[in-house]
């Protein structure tokens, strides 16, 4: 196919050329009716491509087919047999994956290292999950995915599941063993959907792991935001194989997709597969030769670890690793990664994507150039030379893999809908959660509606808030309290 097209970048080009005029929504009409003040922050180029797919990027039978044709030189670009775009982010893709393979009261293996949108969709379903734990790396504290042997003994105990749920990458770059995990449900004629939202990249270079549909998944949901450089909220999910018809997937999205998606969006997506398709490789190798030598750099602050392939790899951690995101253990500065995350922010307006207990991770893309990694190096090596003057990290006590997990009392749906009641939290011990409460980011849920609470976790989630742990969903703020079924 020519990937030198771009269909929505065209077709809005057109329709600006042909000077249209809507008598339709949105009612900015084109940033003639828009606040000034916003035109003036945002610019008119926001608003001249914020326009109806239907009716008016194509005509209101969409019988130019304009997504259809971006879609399809998107699945031709990664080699897969059908792609979809969704303007909802990665949230929409996953749910609607899942739920092309399992419905109401039937079975679904998941890992329990799942993102909060998987959760979502099971409570939305009402599908029945089969949990497989996460591989606990004791030295780092820190979860990897689970291994093929853990799918395989729980398709064992479980052969009435209907498939499985995999995320890799991980938020920390440590990928699943796909290809073996592939391997046991396809025996069995079972999909696995992998839900690979930071992997958008993954297809464009040789030297990173594999992506999900080489490895043989037949659903692979991504976020195009993340890792690569589409806009946010702009996610695929690709299809192959015949296990999961392409009409049903598409029905499924269709229960949660917007009916008023958003062309930038669109044009986001199909922008960033043109880019990749002629560019990817050259871009990448510019990427992870900035990232080598940002990851040396840093590893010679004092107080500073970079985590590497001899952290993530190996017997009962990951598999294989993604060096863009740099995982860096600020443990050894006497700090944690909230603390070092907020300095970071305040002195040096250096945001940071992800922080724990004791690490931050500072995300680097083919956008990323010495111009943007020097100054992320000169404010470590500021917060490590001012580390004696950084209070006391307060200690935040993280439970063992055993006792981070929770047993799941009855089904998530069950106790998000059911009668519910609020409990101080030291009295929540021995109930079972009606709520989520998740660490964010990444958005993994420490608890989920339907698991029984442990005194372990609820201190791990007091001491973590009081360290600067993020816990939006939490229906108390402070955790003083949780909701518990009644």
């Amino acid at each position: 196919m020519d990937h030198t097209q771009a269909p929505v970048l065209e077709a809005l080009r057109r329709y600006h050329e042909r000077s249209e005029l809507a008598f339709t929504p949105p009612g900015h009409k084109q940033a003639r009716g828009a606040d000034p003040q916003a035109r003036a922050i945002l610019g008119d180029a926001v608003y001249h491509t914020d326009l109806l797919a239907s009716g008016g990027l194509d005509d209101r039978r969409t019988s130019g087919h304009v997504l259809l044709r971006a879609e399809e030189l998107m699945a031709d670009a990664v080699h897969a047999e059908h792609t979809f775009f969704t303007t909802c982010g990665s949230s929409l893709s996953v749910k609607a994956a899942m739920l092309a393979v399992a419905g109401p009261g039937e079975k679904l293996i998941v890992g329990r290292d799942a993102h909060k949108s998987v959760i979502s969709g099971l409570i939305l379903s009402g599908i029945e999950p089969v949990w497989v734990d996460p591989q606990w790396d004791v030295k780092q504290r820190l979860a990897h995915a689970p291994g093929p042997e853990a799918f395989e003994e729980a398709l064992t105990r479980h052969p009435d599941a209907r498939g499985a749920v995999v995320t890799s990458p991980t938020p920390y770059g440590g990928c699943a063993a796909l290809e073996d995990i592939a391997e046991i449900f396809h025996v069995r004629d079972l999909p696995l959907v992998v839900d690979e939202a930071w992997g958008a990249h993954l297809p464009f270079h040789p030297d990173l792991p594999p992506w999900a549909m080489d490895a043989g998944a037949d659903v692979c949901v991504t976020s195009i935001h993340k890792m690569g450089s589409g806009l946010e909220q702009g996610s695929v999910y690709h299809l192959q194989g015949s296990l999961i018809e392409a009409k049903t997937l598409q029905s499924r999205a269709d229960l949660f997709g917007t009916t008023s998606p958003s062309v930038l969006i669109y044009a986001g997506l199909d922008a960033w597969r043109r880019q990749m398709a002629l560019h990817g490789k050259d871009l990448l190798d510019d990427a992870l030769r900035l990232a080598a030598d940002v990851r040396s750099a840093i590893d010679e602050i004092p107080g500073l670890h970079v985590l590497d392939r001899d952290d993530l790899v190996g017997p009962g951690l990951s598999a294989d690793f993604d060096p863009l995101p740099v995982v860096i253990d600020v443990s050894g500065l006497g700090t944690t990664g909230y603390r070092a995350a907020d300095l970071l922010r305040t002195e040096h307006h250096i945001d940071v994507h992800l922080a724990d207990h004791r690490r931050i991770n500072a995300q680097l893309t083919h956008a990323d150039t010495t111009a943007t990694t020097q100054p992320l190096i000169d404010a470590l090596w500021d917060l490590a030379e001012h580390a004696g003057e950084l209070a006391a990290a307060p200690v935040i006590d993280v439970p063992s893999g055993r006792d981070m997990r929770l047993e799941q009392a009855c089904r998530p749906r069950d106790a998000y809908f059911g009668a519910t009641e609020s409990v101080p939290t030291e009295r929540a011990a021995g109930r079972v959660s009606a709520e989520m409460i998740t660490p964010y980011p990444p958005g993994i849920p420490a608890v989920l509606p339907g698991e029984r609470l442990t005194e372990p976790v609820l201190r791990y989630l007091r001491t973590g808030l009081r360290g600067g742990m993020n816990l939006p969903d939490a229906s108390e703020p402070q955790l003083r309290t949780i909701r518990v079924r009644a």
